[in-house]
């Protein structure tokens, strides 16, 4: 068995007897044991008592964090004319067309967000197979298939993170950097935990949220107790 280092060690000491606590005291925990050498991601993973493969069960949804995600978010837009013009100045990274769809075909995916308009999805919708397993598809629920392509681009610059059902029912993400303040991790944390609650599909049965647990990139995770982060 490998042998921990002692930041590791101290970090699990840290966290040992500590179980369901409210976010304010997770959020304290997992920002203490940030230690590595660069900025570490503050992850959420909340479990669902869901089925994602009954479509009545998919839970899928996006949330504007109120104090953004401390991610540089790379943005690639299909459009045409216009709208790609529209899209370029408001600061996307990578607009095009067909030449956009054969760059992705080829294994190029310099982004970590797609738009399109809606007028693109007959050329977007040949890269299913390469975009949806990546959580990159076009989709107009969460907003990522219209025609206000500015508002699109700045939202997914500013912080707003997508979050969708994994097989298992874990919906995970990046709340924001160790670096940040706690009270603004704190909100971040509970603004994603409302999002994921109203985004309760009508299939659900039984339990809907079942555990939430918060972590660093490097550090160990911490249960948050669910009633409280709910509000219930």
């Amino acid at each position: 068995m490998a042998k921990l280092g002692k930041r590791t060690q101290a970090a699990r000491s840290a966290f040992e007897g500590k179980s369901n606590v409210t976010v304010e005291e997770a959020v304290s925990l997992v920002k203490g044991s940030a230690k590595a050498k660069f900025d570490e991601t503050v992850e959420i993973a909340v479990n669902l008592g869901v089925d994602p493969r009954h479509a009545d069960q998919m839970v899928r949804g996006v949330v504007a964090l109120p104090n953004g995600t401390g991610k540089t978010v790379r943005v690639a837009v299909f459009a045409r004319g216009p709208k790609a013009e529209e899209a370029e100045k408001a600061g996307a990274d990578i607009v095009g067309a067909e030449d956009l769809m054969e760059t992705i075909q080829s294994g190029k995916i310099e982004f970590d967000r797609c738009i399109a308009t809606p007028d693109m999805m007959p050329i977007v919708g040949r890269l299913g197979k390469v975009l949806g397993p990546r959580n990159l598809m076009p989709n107009p629920k969460v907003g990522t298939v219209t025609m206000d392509v500015k508002a699109a681009v700045e939202a997914a610059k500013g912080g707003e993170v997508q979050f969708k059902a994994e097989k298992a029912g874990v919906v995970h993400a990046g709340v924001g950097k160790a670096s940040f303040d706690e009270g603004k991790l704190v909100e971040n944390v509970k603004a994603f935990v409302a999002a994921v609650q109203k985004a309760k599909p009508s299939g659900a049965k039984g339990t809907y949220m079942k555990k939430i647990a918060l972590s660093s990139t490097m550090g160990p995770g911490v249960s948050i107790d669910v009633a409280v982060a709910v509000g219930e």
